[in-house]
């Protein structure tokens, strides 16, 4: 089972980004077996740096929370987990917003904005195809699309 955590922040930049990606969320998290949750961040949560990290759960007051679940094949779950534990430690990209304006290849593997590494490890599990999408545009909200449209259920 993969399941990611679709979220609004309470603040100005989180509304801020859901507006200008046109949907109303503004980060988005696997949620890990046992409730962790890893994800990339542009800044510090506890005593964890910016980056892709995992954190706990709960780390943030949410504005709105939507849960996505999709039953996929035991292999399938660990090779996303996986993926996203080869990630653990590399940078935020922090052009990624200005990315949604100026484009940039969001497949770059060299840093990660949240969206952006959770598609690539659904691509990576073989759970969606390549997407098809302008190089800039994996935002939360394409991406919590993109999750329903493979069946995903929300809570």
């Amino acid at each position: 089972m993969i399941r990611l955590q679709f979220v609004l922040g309470m603040g100005l930049s989180s509304s801020a980004i859901a507006w200008f990606s046109a949907g109303h969320f503004s980060h988005v998290d696997a949620i890990l077996p046992g409730g962790r949750l890893l994800g990339a961040r542009s800044d510090r949560v506890g005593h964890r740096p910016p980056g892709v990290q995992i954190r706990p759960a709960g780390y943030e007051p949410w504005k709105e929370r939507v849960v996505m679940t999709l039953s996929v094949t035991p292999n399938r779950e660990k090779s996303f987990l996986g993926f996203l534990h080869t990630q653990i430690g590399k940078p935020y990209d922090s052009t990624a917003i200005l990315g949604f304006a100026a484009g940039r290849n969001w497949r770059d593997p060299k840093d990660w904005f949240c969206s952006e590494l959770q598609a690539a490890a659904l691509e990576a599990a073989g759970v969606v195809p390549a997407l098809y999408s302008p190089v800039n545009k994996i935002t939360p909200a394409a991406l919590a699309t993109v999750m329903s449209a493979i069946g995903a259920t929300s809570s």
